[in-house]
């Protein structure tokens, strides 16, 4: 996943040219390392119907998570990405579109919104506008909650960084509730990559 830093890993062409040349060593061929038990526990916590998976890339949560009764919505800005996870599962094709994250095209509220693989995609300097995004579109009680690459680590993709650095961006809207290492997990991210929880403050 680590990349030439004159590039600019922001933008969607970055990615098409990975997906299009099948360099893809973040994907892990199927569902991450305990996604089945932490999905289901969290679900069970509370109400979550709608689900966000931004930077989605072949969408492999989406099959479990409608399963168990989410309205979950899959996005990635690559063309590639998209085709690759229309094509695993045809039955979702219509839940997997191809957008901007940070763009008006996705709007609404999202009880949670999953991260893998997204955040650590981004260059640092996106920290905040991640955060300030994921609060316009989580409500009170609502989370975001998945994989996070907790790594000293400023070159990238994947950009590791730190729960200290997390708490800065996310701690003005959001609580973190849950921290637990990932065993499992891909080479790529082994053995920084942790499932972390943080439920959106009442009042941010």
């Amino acid at each position: 996943m680590e990349c030439d830093m004159a590039q600019d890993s922001s933008k969607a062409d970055f990615w098409e040219t990975r997906y299009q040349s099948n360099v893809t060593p973040w994907d892990s061929a199927g569902l991450p390392a305990g996604f089945v038990e932490h999905a289901s526990t969290l679900l069970a916590d509370g109400p979550v119907r709608r689900v966000l998976i931004p930077g989605c890339g072949s969408a492999y949560e989406l099959q479990q998570l409608v399963a168990q009764g989410c309205d979950a919505l899959a996005l990635d800005f690559s063309p590639a990405a998209v085709a690759r996870a229309q094509a695993a599962c045809p039955a979702l094709a219509s839940r997997i579109i191809e957008a901007d994250f940070f763009a008006d095209t996705v709007s609404g509220t999202w009880d949670w919104v999953y991260e893998r693989a997204f955040l650590c995609a981004l260059p640092p300097a996106l920290a905040a506008r991640y955060a300030q995004r994921m609060a316009s579109l989580i409500p009170a009680g609502g989370v975001l909650a998945g994989y996070f690459f907790l790594r000293d680590q400023a070159k990238g993709p994947p950009f590791g960084t730190s729960l200290f650095n997390l708490q800065q961006s996310l701690g003005p809207y959001f609580m973190l509730q849950k921290q637990e290492r990932i065993s499992g997990s891909l080479s790529v991210f082994h053995p920084d990559e942790h499932w972390l929880e943080w439920r959106k403050l009442p009042l941010a």
